[in-house]
């Protein structure tokens, strides 16, 4: 084990993480909060002299495996949120620290749910931090410590694959550098693109960056506490274009810039994202339509929370806990299947799910002609073994986490709807569940051995479960 380098790339994180800090501090002063934005200027400054310090102790073995790739990267996102959580505790916004912890995991994970019951009550410093959080944890923040700062010897492919979402993470390019690069340059470029559609909509340039902070990274985190339901249709629309946009894999759009079009649409998992998005779009505006109400606000207020939740982003204008029967199930289905692998959406993604009907659909055929060889394809590509077996090994992980995390939050006495929502939401980084956790309610009644359950649920969904329960096995510790 080269514990090295992983207490090198965590100074690194925390080094990022003190000047990153510095922008809720500018916000702070802007509105005339000199209490809030002193608090963040001096953790700002206590991240930097710390991750300074650790920069300036030289490693000598800078070779990292599979093994430190996740440990680092665990930590990284343990030690983020432990310091993401201090500017609430010391502005007394949220003063408990297990619920700022909360807040801010469910900010950095790109989950959106909180603890919060009157969000307005913030300051501008801490609601541009908690939004901010989605960007910052959208992308991962060791991709872009990989794209800003040279980092040799090893394979830091190995960080990649433990942070990126997806079954599968490659190269776009031939460097790992230029990838990580290219990757923030396209989800830069998308958060400026909409700011501005939303600015020429007539929302506020404070308003504006928060929401789409939050639709960028798929977080869901507002500054109101009706969501998003406050603002006009064109605003709405244009918040559920990007939410589908920032869900889609980011592969698609670097074919669509490199003019290999051909290439970007014979993409499966994007085509299936787009057709589970129109048939669920489509039948729930059809159901609210049976109910009553124009089928075109009904198809504009489904298109938002399909794509909300799909893309596991959370953000509201309606609450679809009163909607029928059928459109809560849809909706809880979607919870699941999520966004693509390669975005900045959580969920199981539809490439797992589609592998896992490949996977059903070569076996079935296999029990009709025992000797017949079939090769499961992704893309007019055969999948590898190792892929397919991580892809298994995820599930099974998942599921025992999910049964595990709905035994022990059950003993809160809340309904099962409640608690399986709740497990839903966090593990599969939605945010908003039904009943208790619903559009309208919050996470606050839970006891904290729950939250912490919930909290774990969070990283462990958006480092895709293994990077999480790797920390947990003895042989993980053991030097080498």
């Amino acid at each position: 084990m080269n514990f090295a380098i992983i207490l090198s790339i965590l100074s690194w994180v925390v080094l990022l993480q003190g000047a990153l800090l510095i922008l809720p501090c500018i916000v702070g002063f802007c509105y005339g909060e000199t209490t809030d934005a002193l608090v963040y200027l001096a953790i700002a400054a206590l991240c930097i002299l710390i991750g300074g310090l650790g920069r300036l102790k030289k490693t000598k073995n800078t070779t990292f495996y599979a093994k430190e790739g996740f440990l680092a990267v665990s930590f990284s996102w343990i030690v983020m949120s432990l310091i993401g959580a201090l500017p609430f505790v010391f502005t007394g916004d949220i003063p408990n620290f297990t619920n700022a912890l909360f807040e801010i995991i469910s900010g950095f994970t790109t989950t959106g749910s909180s603890i919060l019951t009157n969000v307005e009550a913030l300051s501008h410093a801490n609601l541009f931090w908690r939004s901010f959080s989605h960007w910052i944890g959208g992308m991962g923040v060791l991709v872009f410590i990989l794209a800003i700062f040279p980092m040799s010897g090893g394979s830091t492919m190995n960080l990649m694959k433990a942070e990126s979402p997806g079954p599968v993470v490659g190269k776009l390019v031939p460097k790992m550098q230029q990838t990580a690069f290219l990757l923030y340059a396209i989800y830069f470029a998308m958060t400026v693109i909409e700011t501005i559609l939303l600015l020429f909509g007539g929302m506020p340039l404070f308003d504006s960056l928060c929401h789409a902070f939050g639709t960028a990274g798929t977080g869901g985190f507002g500054i109101k506490n009706d969501s998003i339901a406050g603002y006009s249709t064109y605003l709405q629309v244009v918040i559920t274009v990007f939410m589908f946009l920032f869900g889609v894999n980011f592969t698609f759009y670097y074919y669509i810039l490199i003019r290999r079009a051909k290439d970007a649409f014979h993409l499966e998992e994007v085509r299936w994202y787009f057709y589970i998005f129109l048939i669920a779009v489509l039948t729930i505006a059809i159901s609210l339509t049976c109910q009553g109400g124009s089928f075109g606000y009904n198809l504009q207020q489904s298109a938002f929370q399909v794509a909300s939740v799909m893309t596991t982003t959370g953000y509201a204008t309606s609450d679809f806990d009163l909607w029928p029967q059928i459109c809560r199930t849809i909706l809880v289905c979607l919870m699941f299947i999520g966004a693509c692998a390669g975005s900045t959406g959580g969920g199981i993604k539809v490439s797992r799910i589609l592998l896992y009907f490949k996977q059903i659909k070569k076996e079935l055929k296999q029990q009709i002609h025992p000797r017949q060889i079939s090769i499961v394809k992704m893309d007019g590509k055969a999948m590898e073994h190792s892929n397919i077996r991580s892809c298994n090994v995820y599930i099974m992980a998942y599921a025992l986490i999910f049964v595990t995390s709905l035994l022990i939050i059950s003993l809160d006495g809340f309904s099962f709807t409640t608690n399986f929502t709740a497990v839903s939401a966090t593990l599969n980084n939605i945010g908003p569940g039904l009943e208790m956790v619903g559009p309208t309610g919050n996470f606050s009644e839970f006891s904290v051995l729950s939250k912490y359950v919930l909290m774990f649920n969070m990283l462990a969904g958006r480092l895709e479960v293994i990077p999480m329960l790797i920390l947990f096995l003895p042989g993980t510790w053991r030097k080498v």
